[in-house]
């Protein structure tokens, strides 16, 4: 049986854009697309096994940032919950500059990041909610590490798959994620072939109908 984690990360060109895949958890009932978040720069893309951080207020047992980078292993998405927080940052320059040469595949934030100039400079790719210079040191902690988190009502595990591009960020189940990916890249051809049809003189109507495009996210009852 083949692992979905090594499938994903194998082949990063042939991996399904974000709309695709969507659009494939759409018609199999699956939740996974990460409202809200953004990617910092266009051009980015990224896909890979999740690696789940979570962040909570400081309190007056005190607590800090962390220093989980240091457990992530190579290939993987970082996501940062921060409650959606953009009131203070959780990633900045020092995690965007050593990410980069640990081989860390992107990272994905329910929150806010800064330092916006050094993961450009080194080609980092970032996803968040926003963008803010102030620290969230003695603001928030790190309130766990590679555990279940929630975002915008999707459950996210350790692991589950991430795709992110210049459209955004879903997260597809591990289990789920050849079903989804094959799914993902047959949308993609029918989408293909809508397009050629219109160039070969169909009108856009007649070339949807051909394809069946208005049932392809369709949520398909199970039989």
């Amino acid at each position: 049986m083949s692992d979905p984690t090594a499938t994903a990360t194998a082949n990063l060109a042939a991996a399904p854009s974000t709309a695709s895949v969507s659009d494939a958890l759409d018609s199999l009932g699956l939740p996974g697309s990460l409202h809200g978040i953004g990617a910092l720069r266009q051009g980015q893309r990224t896909v890979g096994p999740v690696f789940t951080v979570t962040y909570e207020p400081v309190d007056d047992t005190g607590g800090t940032v962390g220093d989980f980078l240091d457990d992530v292993p190579v290939g993987a998405v970082i996501l940062i919950d921060n409650a959606g927080r953009t009131d203070c940052t959780v990633w900045g320059g020092i995690m965007s500059g050593t990410a980069h040469d640990r081989g860390v595949a992107g990272t994905v934030i329910n929150g806010t990041c800064r330092d916006v100039a050094v993961a450009t400079a080194v080609g980092y790719p970032i996803w968040s909610v926003s963008r803010f210079m102030r620290t969230g040191k003695d603001r928030v902690r790190v309130a766990a590490v590679q555990k279940p988190v929630t975002i915008d009502g999707v459950l996210v595990h350790p692991g589950d798959i991430l795709v992110a591009d210049d459209d955004g960020a879903v997260v597809v189940p591990a289990s789920h994620w050849g079903e989804v990916a094959a799914l993902a890249r047959r949308i993609d051809r029918v989408e293909d072939a809508i397009v050629d049809a219109v160039r070969a003189g169909a009108t856009l109507a007649e070339a949807r109908a051909q394809h069946g495009y208005h049932s392809l996210q369709t949520r398909k009852d199970p039989s």
